[in-house]
């Protein structure tokens, strides 16, 4: 069990980020046991036919699916940066590189390809991240970076109409906030500590690929959860949305299809790949339902996120 106390449970003790590092490290899960990852399969298909360095990349995890703290940094910004965090992690001391390598392979050390000088170790493992993104991430980024976002706004919803306890809660049963006590409760790990969160404040940070809440290993990290990230059964899937026919009839098949989708926010990248349109017609069509009212909007870093209004909401449920 980790517990954060937080010095006030409000939204200045308390922020969200995006990082594209640590859905790379964290994604090494995947390639460790794909079976545990199913909704992936679609994405992991690709990664089977790149060329990587395995043998590095599955030494960062072990059977428990623990990965290095030193490769999972508390995004400093709320849309990191991956040439900002890979420049953080090669600042990292030989010392450190060694002992959080040492604490995911406490069972026996770390393997081979993880022996030698840590500078020379921090190096590897670099490299072999920075070709992992190339090959496996980069093509796909935007549409993963778009459900992350959509997630981000929703937690940022169910706080506003209520309460931060209630959004730590539909986040997953392991997860509650009691009396300025955030419990983390997790699945096959034995970390167990408590830590406040005064002057550095918690980070949440909603990521692809875990099944359940996780947080570092060490206390002497900064607060960090992840947490897995609504809207995953629709990354790697092209959409056909059955809106009701009266609707469809009223303003057309894509933009019926749209309002049926935007029953949770999205960005118009996200419903382009999902629909398999160009981003350029989905905005013409969000811009034209925006302004007959259909439609709310909220800016998220670089992304603007489209959901259903109320009177969108009665439109739908009216034609159905």
């Amino acid at each position: 069990m980790i517990r954060y106390e937080l010095a006030g449970p409000d939204l200045s003790e308390v922020r969200f980020a995006i990082s594209p590092l640590n859905e790379l490290t964290l994604s090494l899960r995947a390639l460790r046991d794909a079976g545990r990852f199913p909704l992936h399969l679609p994405w992991l298909r690709s990664v089977g036919t790149a060329d990587l360095d395995r043998e590095t990349l599955l030494a960062l995890t072990n059977d428990r699916l623990w990965t290095p703290d030193f490769l999972n940094p508390r995004p400093r910004t709320p849309l990191a940066r991956l040439e900002d965090e890979l420049e953080v992690v090669a600042a990292t001391p030989p010392e450190r590189v060694r002992a959080d390598l040492a604490a995911v392979h406490f069972d026996g050390g770390p393997p081979a390809i993880l022996a030698g000088r840590p500078q020379e170790v921090l190096h590897r493992v670099l490299t072999a991240l920075r070709g992992y993104w190339d090959a496996c991430f980069e093509p796909h980024w935007q549409r993963m970076r778009a459900v992350l976002e959509a997630d981000i706004v929703y937690r940022g919803r169910t706080i506003v109409h209520s309460g931060m306890a209630a959004m730590f809660a539909d986040i997953s049963p392991r997860v509650s906030l009691a009396d300025d006590i955030l419990s983390i409760r997790l699945t096959t790990s034995k970390v167990d500590y408590r830590r406040t969160t005064a002057g550095v404040g918690l980070t949440v940070v909603p990521t692809l690929f875990t099944r359940n809440p996780s947080t570092p290993i060490s206390p002497e990290e900064p607060p960090v959860m992840f947490y897995p990230a609504r809207g995953l059964g629709n990354l790697w899937t092209t959409d056909r949305p059955q809106a009701p026919g009266a609707l469809r009839d009223l303003i057309g098949e894509t933009r019926s299809g749209l309002l049926t989708l935007l029953e949770a926010p999205a960005s118009s990248t996200e419903l382009a790949v999902r629909l398999g349109v160009t981003t350029t017609a989905v905005n013409q069509h969000l811009r034209a339902m925006r302004a007959a009212g259909l439609l709310t909007s909220a800016r998220h870093g670089r992304s603007v996120l489209y959901l259903r209004s109320d009177l969108g909401d009665r439109f739908v449920h009216a034609a159905t």
